[in-house]
């Protein structure tokens, strides 16, 4: 027989009271820290130590709960550690000093961070007789008999016996590991038994809660228990021998964790929001607020009351609402809410478990704010009993006058926006009232035109409400009333016309000077003196005039139906009344002309181009007339050719298909190709109808076989068109620009060439260039010059005396100047050329010499020379037998002289 031994009945209340005493009532929890909780870990082990007993469970904090710890011991040969902190004994062993202490370590396997932890290992108190015999019995809890044979005849089992539960407190201090049974069966006599326990707490998460030492069954818990995370745990024992062979059937322990008052109340909020409208009445619900205890709820721990502990402010009563102890339902108790006063109360809730117990109960507050919420309990009231207002007449859209209010509701709600109506003063719907949504006022504005000379002042009557009806029982009544005097102000008006537009039938044609109508218009200004006068505004054809006076209106040219300003027969022309008010003001009317039609216009040919085979088949021409006029003026048309020239009958004849077209054929059997002009006659059906002959441009050409045209050419008549005159016109003028934009680009080219060749500016070039000096008369004849200059050059006046600003431009600068040759006063006629080449040398070299061609004086060529005058040379009529290429070999200064007469490329 089994029995569990469990301990003294008398000591487990006082544990119980020890654990309760012990809760500590903040409720505060602490940062997590990634380690072991303790610091040593202590033990109470009876003397011998057996093999594979569970010593203790030491804890370790994984924070992150990604850590992979493996646990090691200092004694590894006498204890050992298994991953979830147990504890075990690795081989029996006298509990003795030298192993009353030993370390365990835990190595993180990814980091190699390590901790370390004390295990302290104590002996039990050896009992003495005296304790033996106070203490109190151990409870024992025997395995169900099997069923057996007994002198050969079976046995009923003994019924299982139902294991009371084990209540152990919450939140113990411990010592642990802490026995709370033991579990024994009566076949340990004869059989080595081993114990073991199975469940959640034990073998199952959250594992090593329970142990039980496999020797003696001693059921120990390892760590406090928490009623809020598991309230109940459900283990098995077993007892099984040497080989593990089942001896006894399991048994159910089952042990209740006891609820400790460990935990306060919690509001789910900690600010709660209510409303309740003003002016409500004592029992109006208002709100509820709600607090949760983690603690057992069908025990006095769980068990909460509510309590309003202050409320802001007191008016009128400091007492206005009250609450529900048990559901936390606040309702009013007072009346006299009023929003214009106090629009807030703030509420202190208390909530305290135990059933309110002030002495015991834990408790924790909430704020409860309620707000006041408006109802329509103040009309609007006019701020004066009249307004005054005025607006110009014939304006709308303006406002004439603005209604203020008060109202003592809230702003912008529905019993604060004022909606205004015109009760009186307005038949005719001439004003409205719109309210400021911003500041609440009524704006009284014109929505129909007003007439001064008809109403010279309005008298309104306005009444406002609110868009929400009052409350009831409200004193008050429901809307004000005010009175708005507006004035219409008398302002000029536009002059206007009448009937407008104004439309007068008459026939085309009318000669210049005739006088159509009276155009006139009316001023409204009955109380104003004023003049109006009259203006053409519009008159596209500038066929009329008005008379600025009177308004009559007369032709001053012919008109025309056909004019391309008439539309739909009907001519618009536009005028201008204007008064001499202040301001001057004007108005149009529009004078609209019906022009009937006349038989004006002669029909033409349409299409004025043809073209036929020179054979009357296979095909013929199909005309008809274009007339501008309209019927009856027009159309059905008769066509005719005319009796000269005769060839026109002779070879050609026209047939009539309908009053518009026709049909023109060859009437000879052969026509040769060409371009022929046919004259056609044709008639309108006017009264009197009108002729006209139109000439259709015919070509004649070679036909295939299908009646279609093979000469390349096309019609181009008698005489190019005026198109084709333009467009050619054009060619020939753009073609001329062209030729004109070469020439003077070459011209520039040869300018810019010159210009690069000459040293000089063309402007001061003497040999292209006509100075003048002032001296007219004749020829050489007429001439008195000083001879003896040019016999003397060595008496010639020296340039430095010579007054300044007289030189001339082609002169040679004053510079010091290189010797030239000078010849003897008896020359020979055969060094001249020798003289020449040497001054032609030295000119060359000189660099003061200027940089242009100049009049160079070499000397006197004396007299009696052999050479003939220069005068005598005749350019025109031997130039052209003479080889000047020889210029080119006498330096720069004639190289102008070998482009002019050296028959160069330029």
């Amino acid at each position: 027989m089994c029995r569990i031994a469990g301990a003294p009945r008398t000591l487990l209340p006082l544990l119980a009271a020890l654990l309760q005493a012990s809760v500590e009532a903040s409720g505060e929890i602490a940062l997590c820290k990634t380690g072991f909780p303790e610091d040593v870990y202590s033990a109470v082990l009876s003397k011998d130590v057996h093999e594979g007993q569970p010593l203790l469970n030491v804890k370790f904090s994984n924070c992150n709960g990604k850590r992979k710890v493996q646990y090691e011991s200092s004694e590894p040969a006498d204890f050992k550690v298994d991953e979830d902190g147990m504890v075990y004994a690795v081989r029996s062993f006298p509990l003795s000093s030298e192993h009353a202490k030993f370390l365990i370590y835990a190595q993180d396997k990814e980091t190699q961070e390590k901790w370390q932890v004390a295990v302290k290992l104590s002996l039990k108190p050896t009992l003495t007789e005296e304790s033996v015999k106070e203490s109190p019995e151990v409870e024992e809890i025997v395995f169900p008999r099997q069923l057996g044979k007994h002198s050969g005849h079976l046995q009923r089992q003994k019924r299982d016996w139902v294991i009371p539960p084990i209540n152990l407190p919450e939140n113990s201090r411990g010592p642990f590991p802490q026995e709370l049974v033991r579990i024994r069966s009566d076949r340990d006599k004869n059989l080595s038994l081993r114990y073991s326990v199975t469940g959640p707490g034990a073998d199952q998460p959250p594992t090593g809660i329970f142990i039980i030492n496999p020797i003696s069954g001693q059921l120990s818990v390892t760590k406090p228990l928490d009623r809020e995370q598991i309230a109940r745990f459900h283990l098995r024992a077993h007892a099984v021998d040497i080989n593990g062979n089942q001896v006894e059937n399991p048994i159910d322990i089952v042990i209740n964790v006891i609820d400790m008052n460990d935990n306060r109340p919690e509001f789910l909020h900690q600010v709660w929001n209510g409303t309740v409208p003003e002016g409500s009445k004592p029992g109006t619900y208002v709100m509820t607020v709600t607090a949760i205890d983690a603690d057992d709820p069908n025990a006095l721990n769980g068990m909460l009351r509510y309590r309003i502990l202050s409320q802001a402010p007191s008016t009128p009563s400091p007492n206005m609402f009250t609450i529900n102890n048990e559901t936390g339902d606040i309702i009013t108790v007072a009346a006299g809410l009023d929003r214009e006063k106090v629009q807030q109360y703030t509420l202190i809730i208390q909530a305290t478990d135990m059933e309110g117990n002030p002495t015991y109960g834990l408790s924790n507050t909430a704020t409860a704010v309620i707000t006041v919420t408006d109802v329509n309990d103040n009309p609007p009231e006019f701020t004066a009993m009249t307004f005054y207002g005025e607006v110009p007449e014939n304006r709308v859209d303006i406002i004439v006058a603005n209604l203020t209010v008060t109202d003592k509701d809230q702003p912008h709600t529905p019993a604060w926006n004022a909606v205004y109506r015109i009760s009186g003063g307005d038949p005719t719907g001439r004003f409205a009232i719109q309210t400021d949504p911003n500041s609440n006022d009524g704006l009284v504005t014109v929505v129909k035109p007003i007439d001064f000379e008809t109403n010279r002042m309005f008298v309104l009557t306005v009444a406002a409400e609110n868009q929400v009806p009052l409350a009831k029982g409200i004193q008050h009544p429901p809307q004000s009333t005010a009175t708005v005097s507006v004035t219409v102000i008398d302002v000029n008006e536009n002059p206007y016309f009448a009937p407008n537009p104004k439309i007068i039938r008459q026939e085309e044609g009318l000669h210049a000077g005739t006088m159509l109508t009276t155009f006139t218009a009316q001023d409204p200004d009955r109380y104003m003196q004023q003049n109006i006068r009259y203006t053409k505004l519009s008159d596209p054809a500038n066929w009329l005039k008005i008379d600025p006076v009177n308004g009559q209106i007369t032709t001053i040219a012919i008109l025309d139906r056909e004019s391309p300003n008439v539309k739909n027969n009907i001519y618009n022309a536009t005028f201008l009344a204007s008064d001499n008010g202040i301001p001057p003001m004007s108005g149009t009317g529009t004078l609209q002309i019906y022009l009937l039609d006349i038989n004006d216009n002669a029909p033409q040919v349409l299409p004025q181009e043809a073209e036929t085979c020179e054979t009357p088949d296979p095909n013929s021409i199909n005309i008809t007339a274009l007339d501008y006029d309209i019927d009856p003026n027009a159309g059905p048309f008769a066509f005719d050719l005319p009796l000269s020239p005769v060839n026109i009958k002779r070879n050609w004849t026209i047939t009539r298909l309908n009053g518009d077209f026709a049909q023109l054929n060859l009437k000879i059997k052969f026509l040769e190709a060409g371009i022929y002009e046919v004259p056609i006659i044709i008639t309108d059906s006017g009264n009197p109808p009108k002729s006209n002959i139109s000439i259709l441009r015919v070509k004649v050409c070679q036909c295939d076989s299908n009646g279609d045209c093979t000469d390349v050419d096309r019609i181009v008549g008698a005489g190019l068109g005026t198109g084709a005159i333009i467009a050619i016109l054009l060619c020939i003028i753009i073609l001329l620009i062209l030729v004109l934009m070469f020439v003077v680009w070459m011209k520039r080219r040869d300018k810019e060439r010159q210009a690069k060749q000459l040293l000089i500016d063309p402007e001061d070039d003497v040999r292209d260039n006509i100075l003048k000096y002032d001296e007219e008369g004749g020829g050489e004849e007429d001439q008195d010059y000083d001879l003896s200059q040019l016999q003397q050059p060595d008496t010639v006046e020296p340039d430095a005396i010579k007054p300044v600003g007289i030189r001339r431009m082609d002169e040679r600068p004053i510079h010091a100047e290189p010797q030239y040759p000078v010849r003897s006063a008896a020359p020979h006629p055969g060094d001249i050329g020798d003289f020449i080449n040497e001054g032609l040398k030295a000119a060359d070299n000189d660099p003061t010499a200027p940089p242009y061609d100049s009049l160079l004086v070499f000397d006197y060529e004396g007299s009696g020379s052999t050479a003939g005058s220069l005068s005598s040379l005749n350019s025109s009529s031997s130039g052209g037998e003479q080889d000047y290429d020889y210029l080119n070999d006498w330096g720069p200064r004639f190289k102008k002289l070998a482009d002019m007469y050296g028959g160069g490329d330029d």
